[in-house]
């Protein structure tokens, strides 16, 4: 594949499903649509009113979160259930094509949105369910109440006409300390004029800023200037008995090109599981079929041979209408992400300690994925996206694209769980045997403290909003999905001596 730079330019209850109406805007007027709405949409976990509603745009498919409404999967289970739940966001996927290809028929004929799209896919969810229901009651008690997960409902975008001043200033923070990291960029005090209007520059050589290519997403309300944004990253406090150390190590840009749409921790033994493509740094044995001993075995680009983990996200392409050589493959145009791939010009991968105490050896295999790929219809509560600019790290936005003055780069950053069980390498929902500290940096009880994994990966894109990470067709390039995957996979020895430096206050690489 080819890479390119600027250079070369919920529980069942959560869930439940109510049937509700809706409008969209077609035709020149206003005109009703049957859909289900998953419960929160609305305040008080109440259906989208007419008056919520009225006068937006419908603009993609919101299906409940399946992996979220299930009880702890046994161990025996979890592979078939994993493979049913890849299957079913391949049928949003799917569903979400059919949406897109009739969304002006749907306008005028909104008994086709249910016919075409909402009923199918409600049948192909519910047999899913059916077969992880039947997994699992073969080493356990089936659950009940499964066949609640199966609706889904065509939504607006709320972000559509959205003043780009709302929702600025979100510290992603979740315990991660921006004046600890190396920005390498512009000085705050140099960059452009915050006075000067950041209008005028180009959304995408061509792209309609509106829709993005292929039309869906981003939107120009996903994008703020960034010198718009309050400073609002605080340094955490650290008490006496911190950990103040640090272990980063290098293991490159992905200058070699690995790229895939699997995700090995969500969608084992599933080709394109992601649905977008992923940038790796590492372990080179990643894909959706790498065991444990593939990744022990596996080549790295760590720069310490003792380092084969594997760290992935989604790319950042630029949406500027040139053709990537993925634009006829999964994971690519076929699931609408399209525009130049982008090689970071810089990533940082920085291991830092607890604020309150000492930290623990991570086990091997350990398994992390922070942020939500689905946050645009999901809702937050796992959102971990933090976006900025090189000179402006001290304003993080989670759920905008910064638009960086001229001199100054974008920068992703990802302060992963710095929490773990104590036990297991994984969970069935992939979330559950780790954890965020609590606000007075203390992990929850039943938890120790492990190094946390702060990445930071800068772009050095053109100003203005002509980029976009991968996503899942559904979710419109949000910059909310962002998100990291971790798998430890340091030798013991090394992973002794980053805890050692850590706990001992020294900065090691």
């Amino acid at each position: 594949m080819r890479r390119t730079s600027r250079k070369k330019r919920s529980t069942l209850a959560d869930r439940a499903i109510a049937a509700s109406a809706a409008l969209i805007l077609g035709g020149g007027g206003l005109v009703a649509v049957n859909v289900y709405a998953s419960a929160g949409e609305g305040p008080s976990g109440s259906p989208p009113t007419r008056t919520q509603n009225a006068g937006r745009q419908l603009s993609t498919i919101d299906c409940p979160e399946a992996v979220n409404g299930l009880p702890e999967v046994p161990d025996r289970a979890r592979g078939e259930v994993d493979r049913e739940l890849a299957a079913m966001d391949t049928q949003i996927t799917d569903a979400y094509r059919q949406f897109a290809d009739r969304k002006e028929q749907i306008a005028r004929d909104p008994g086709l949105a249910e016919n075409a799209v909402l009923g199918p896919l409600r049948g192909k969810r519910a047999a899913s369910l059916d077969r992880i229901g039947i997994a699992i009651g073969r080493v356990a008690e089936r659950p009940e109440g499964l066949e609640s997960l199966a609706g889904c409902s065509l939504r607006a975008d709320d972000d559509q006409g959205r003043d780009q001043g709302q929702g600025q200033g979100q510290n992603a923070g979740q315990g991660q300390d921006p004046g600890d990291q190396e920005p390498g960029g512009q000085d705050p005090g140099r960059g452009a004029d915050p006075g000067e209007d950041p209008g005028g520059q180009d959304p995408g050589q061509g792209e309609d800023p509106g829709q993005g290519r292929g039309g869906n997403g981003p939107e120009a309300a996903d994008f703020v200037d960034i010198r718009s944004v309050r400073p609002d990253a605080d340094r955490p406090r650290k008490r006496r008995g911190a950990s103040r150390g640090s272990f980063t190590t290098d293991c490159g840009r992905n200058e070699n090109g690995k790229f895939n749409p699997d995700n090995v921790i969500v969608a084992p033994g599933v080709s394109n599981g992601a649905h977008h493509m992923h940038d790796y740094v590492g372990n080179q044995a990643n894909d959706a079929f790498a065991s444990d001993d593939d990744l022990a075995d596996g080549a790295t680009t760590c720069r310490n041979q003792g380092d084969r983990s594997t760290y992935y996200w989604p790319v950042l392409r630029l949406q500027n209408g040139q053709d990537e050589d993925d634009v006829d493959a999964d994971g690519g145009g076929r699931d609408q992400n399209t525009g130049e791939i982008q090689t970071p010009s810089q990533v940082t991968l920085k291991f830092v300690g607890s604020p309150v105490g000492r930290v623990t050896a991570m086990p091997r295999f350990l398994r992390i994925i922070t942020g939500d790929a689905k946050a645009f219809t999901n809702g937050d509560a796992n959102a971990n996206a933090s976006w900025s600019c090189t000179g402006f790290e001290d304003r993080q936005v989670k759920d905008k694209y910064p638009i960086c003055p001229e001199g100054s780069q974008v920068v992703r950053t990802f302060a992963f769980q710095n929490c773990w069980d104590g036990q297991n390498t994984d969970s069935a929902n992939h979330r559950t045997h780790v954890a965020f500290a609590r606000g007075d940096g203390r992990c929850p009880s039943g938890f120790r403290a492990v190094p946390q994994l702060v990445q930071r990966i800068v772009y050095d894109v053109p100003p203005g909003p002509g980029f976009a990470v991968d996503s899942f067709p559904e979710q419109l390039h949000k910059p909310i999905t962002d998100h990291g995957d971790f798998i430890n996979v340091f030798d013991e020895r090394l992973m002794r001596n980053m805890v050692r430096c850590i706990n001992d206050g020294r900065r090691c690489r």
